[in-house]
């Protein structure tokens, strides 16, 4: 009886050391980007800089279903969102949800989606782009001119090791314009989209678009032609998450 005492001691003691040195999980653990497919649905998670992106999309139908986001924090033992645009419920935009989460190795369980399901990762955002970006600037016939935000709509575009996402938004209103997103590349100078989904015109979808870019001063500048085959030359700066 002493014996089975002391082992179970034994036992708790260990399991108590183990706690202590164990390393709590932090917003970094979490940064890059996670996929969960439902048959053709398929869902993927970017989290960067603070930020998160959560979009429901059906590549091979072309079908674009739904998206949010907004800044993101770990409180309690949760994942916090503050949100800044949901298609689903714009009512959500301006509110905190918090959901589970758990970190096992390339998995991460969470309810994010609605229910306990688990992610698989698919980068760790840590290529040079990786980030949470705002457009600043566009060159026009007169130059580069500086976007003048008068209220609180943007457009921001947030990249992880080998997947991208724009979105046009006004927190402030709870106005939704417009995404696109898909899995992009960044080499010797050359930036390439590839489109699997696309909010205002699925057609687009299975397309590819190339672009000059570098980074220069922290800002990447991002020239060529549109979507529509338009000319583009923006920069974007490093986002600032609203408070």
């Amino acid at each position: 009886m002493i014996r089975i005492r002391s082992l179970l001691v034994f036992v708790l003691v260990i399991a108590a050391i183990a706690m202590a040195f164990q390393k709590p999980v932090t917003a970094d653990a979490l940064t890059g980007a996670w996929q969960l497919q439902k048959g053709s649905e398929q869902q993927v998670l970017l989290i960067q800089d603070g930020y998160v992106t959560h979009t429901t999309f059906d590549k091979a139908g072309k079908r674009f279903l739904q998206t949010r986001g907004g800044t993101l924090a770990l409180a309690s033992g949760k994942l916090e969102v503050a949100y800044e645009f949901d298609t689903k419920d714009k009512e959500k935009v301006g509110t905190k949800t918090a959901y589970s989460y758990s970190l096992q190795g390339g998995s991460l369980a969470t309810s994010i989606s609605g229910a306990d399901e688990t992610w698989q990762r698919v980068d760790e955002g840590k290529d040079g782009l990786s980030g949470l970006w705002e457009i600043t600037a566009r060159k026009g016939d007169n130059g580069l001119t500086p976007i003048h935000r008068t209220g609180t709509r943007k457009t921001i575009k947030i990249l992880s090791g080998t997947r991208f996402q724009w979105a046009a938004i006004d927190p402030g209103t709870k106005q939704f314009m417009g995404t696109g997103g898909g899995t992009y590349t960044f080499r010797d100078g050359k930036y390439t989209e590839n489109i699997e989904f696309f909010s205002r015109d699925s057609s687009r979808v299975g397309s590819s678009l190339s672009f000059d870019g570098k980074l220069e001063a922290g800002d990447w500048h991002h020239s060529g032609l549109s979507s529509r085959g338009e000319p583009i030359y923006e920069v974007w700066s490093r986002g600032k998450k609203s408070q």
